[in-house]
């Protein structure tokens, strides 16, 4: 049996004014929608999910990209206290999972909850009144806690090409994508990741042309998918997750694990590109998993397609419809794609957060992101920041991490509800988890793997995207909360 919370209804309190809301969660993808999942749960009403967006689902609502699925198996890809039992495949259609997280907020009855085409415009704590105040593009909000919960991929990275700008066909992120026809036009295609991976084979079926322009190749292996028969049973979760954690072995430098590993993608690139020369174009020159690993079984093969072209190098200027590369090769195009990643490890949102004395969030983390559990940031009271720093998995589902952080936050009301608060991690345990961090990932691929990623904090060189470790540990011990690390009053220690 659950237990009501009544003082943090979302209502004022009995001896005055209190905040509107208990907590204000911001984001409604995955970690979102989970949370306020787990606190109607919880008997936790008194919350508000705000969404600059007018739907749910987060990644899975913004990328609509022809071909856009999961990248781990779909059995893994829902929420354990709510799986799916029915993926139409073993690697779920983006579509699939946008619908289920909408489903998810309908069953959870989070709609009173969601604040839909509301965007965050500033945060910013108050000692006095122990809470935050919030802008948003529809007004005022105050909270007594604030989680962050808006992903790692929501910000589309565009890069710096002279003449970008001016390029007078479409042009497109495709985390932006444009759904009007490409039947007999010609695409460039920027970039050789994730999502490019996925829809070049799509739009190589469309296209009268398409030019592949590649800054690095990436690591491809053997994707297997396929459709789920009727009837058919749904895959062991257990059993997935155990297979999932062996794979972390593989992302250890110099370990035996991760050279089978390479072996299976060598084996993959030979098996489908017979041509010596383009094989050795999209050779990686880094280790295995250095860069996120990707799975395919028709990126080669259309590569080889006559009407595709691998340029192995990448833009250097956009002059009129003319791509201009590295090479000093020229392609006329008609469209351009830019699949070119996230703003991952500056995330725009920390501008927006500002905690005690007035410093905001990106200040804190202007020598890469830091945390405390991968959740919690000294000198910003009541704060949780889900998916986050080093709160990625380089070999397992995303969700492992994001449910141990709700479990946390849970836990971390019920003691804010105890205590009263406000809950303000010390500076010295946040410099401990940090320095914990850094010695984990020193002997990994994503450190000594010879790449440059997405994964890796640019300006300090540090791994601030994943946890360095198997997502059972990370749960183990960061799936509840612990008040040790906590300060009894907030410090007003210099932050790490």
């Amino acid at each position: 049996m659950t237990t009501a919370h009544p003082e943090h209804s979302g209502t004022a309190h009995p001896e005055g004014p209190g905040p509107d809301v208990d907590v204000a969660i911001v984001g409604a993808g995955l970690a979102g929608v989970g949370l306020g999942a787990r606190l109607r749960r919880a008997g936790r009403p008194g919350f508000t999910v705000l969404e600059r967006a007018d739907d749910v689902g987060g990644t899975w609502r913004d990328n609509v990209y022809p071909g856009v699925a999961c990248d781990i198996p779909s059995a893994l890809y829902s929420y354990s206290f709510l799986p799916q039992p029915a993926w139409s495949r073993v690697f779920a259609p983006g579509a699939e999972i946008h619908r289920y997280v909408r489903d998810v907020a309908r069953s959870e009855g989070l709609g009173p909850h969601l604040r839909l085409g509301t965007g965050l415009t500033a945060a910013r704590w108050d000692d006095d009144a122990a809470a935050w105040h919030l802008s948003t593009s529809r007004g005022p909000l105050t909270a007594r806690v604030l989680v962050t919960a808006v992903g790692r991929l929501s910000e589309p990275r565009v890069p710096d090409i002279p003449g970008l700008g001016t390029f007078p066909g479409r042009m497109f992120h495709s985390a932006r994508w444009d759904a009007r026809s490409l039947d007999g036009l010609r695409v460039g295609v920027v970039g050789t990741g994730a999502s490019a991976v996925q829809l070049v084979p799509e739009v190589a079926e469309r296209a009268a042309s398409v030019v592949v322009l590649q800054r690095t190749p990436p690591w491809v292996l053997p994707r297997g998918d396929r459709a789920y028969a009727p009837g058919e049973a749904p895959p062991d979760r257990a059993a997935l997750a155990e297979e999932a954690e062996h794979l972390f072995d593989a992302r250890v430098a110099g370990s035996a694990a991760e050279a089978v590993l390479r072996e299976q993608a060598r084996a993959h690139l030979h098996a489908q590109v017979p041509d010596p020369a383009l094989r050795a174009l999209l050779t990686p020159d880094y280790a295995v998993g250095c860069k996120r690993a990707l799975f395919s079984d028709d990126w080669y093969p259309t590569l080889q397609r006559p009407h595709v072209t691998l340029e192995p190098s990448a833009p250097v200027a956009v002059e009129g419809s003319t791509v201009v590369s590295a090479s000093g090769a020229r392609y006329e195009v008609d469209v351009l794609v830019l699949a070119t990643g996230f703003e991952t490890t500056r995330p725009p949102f920390a501008d927006l957060v500002t905690g005690r004395d007035g410093r905001t969030l990106a200040e804190h983390w202007a020598d890469g992101m830091t945390s405390h559990a991968s959740t919690v940031v000294h000198g910003f009271p009541n704060l949780f920041v889900l998916d986050g720093p080093n709160a990625g998995l380089g070999h397992h589902s995303a969700l492992e991490v994001i449910e141990a952080q709700i479990g946390y936050v849970l836990g971390a009301l019920d003691h804010l509800d105890a205590t009263g608060g406000p809950l303000e991690v010390s500076a010295a345990a946040e410099v401990a988890y940090t320095r914990e961090v850094d010695r984990l990932a020193a002997g990994t691929v994503w450190l000594r793997g010879g790449c440059r990623s997405w994964y890796v904090d640019e300006r300090s060189g540090r791994l601030t995207l994943l946890w360095p470790g198997r997502a059972s540990e990370f749960r183990a011990r960061f799936g509840v909360f612990d008040p040790l690390p906590f300060a009894a009053e907030p410090s007003r220690a210099a932050s790490p």
